[in-house]
């Protein structure tokens, strides 16, 4: 099935648009905070050599979102599909972050509802790849309903492998949860 993987989706909060080359420049701003990086595989992507590769990565997966607070009408972060592998069913979602602003307020779970929600018209799974030092994102993962399923050393574009944990959620477990 054909779908497309950069639409527009919305909810009451939040806006996610397609990722477009003009919006590096305020994308960076929000990305230039190292705590932002503190605990992902590559601690270094505050720099902004270093994140203009993660922002190539992002433009040319022609999955990526820019994250729109709806209220200050700010980017506060960024997001992809990607890989999508049409003989298992399935797609990844990841290369997330946000402004450290935006923390423990209930915008990483309200993304990843917007995606999912859209993202199961399409595929049966959903995986996440998480970097193995990386517990705030573990634990944001699992509070979704996804599960560890395994490990694998991913080099993420242009940069070097690192540990990652794999996290899965099917489409039946998120039909599931969100009917509880």
């Amino acid at each position: 099935m054909v779908f497309n993987i950069q639409p527009i989706l919305e909810n009451k909060q939040l806006i996610l648009y397609p990722l477009q080359e003009s919006d590096f420049e305020d994308l960076y701003a929000v990305a230039s905070d190292p705590k932002i990086w503190e605990q992902h595989p590559n601690k270094d992507r505050w720099k902004r050599d270093v994140f203009q590769n993660f922002f190539n990565g992002a433009i040319q997966s022609k999955g990526a979102f820019k994250i729109v607070e709806k209220i200050s009408g700010k980017i506060i972060g960024c997001t992809r599909y990607y890989d999508y592998n049409e003989i298992e069913n399935f797609i990844l979602i990841g290369y997330t972050f946000y402004a450290t602003s935006c923390w423990g307020k209930g915008f990483n779970p309200m993304v990843k509802k917007l995606m999912l929600d859209y993202i199961f018209q399409f595929v049966r799974k959903v995986h996440f790849h998480v970097g193995a030092s990386n517990l705030r994102s573990q634990i944001a993962i699992t509070r979704l309903g996804a599960e560890k399923i395994g490990e694998e050393d991913i080099a993420y574009f242009g940069e070097p492998s690192k540990l990652n944990f794999i996290y899965e959620i099917s489409k039946e477990n998120w039909e599931m949860l969100k009917s509880h």
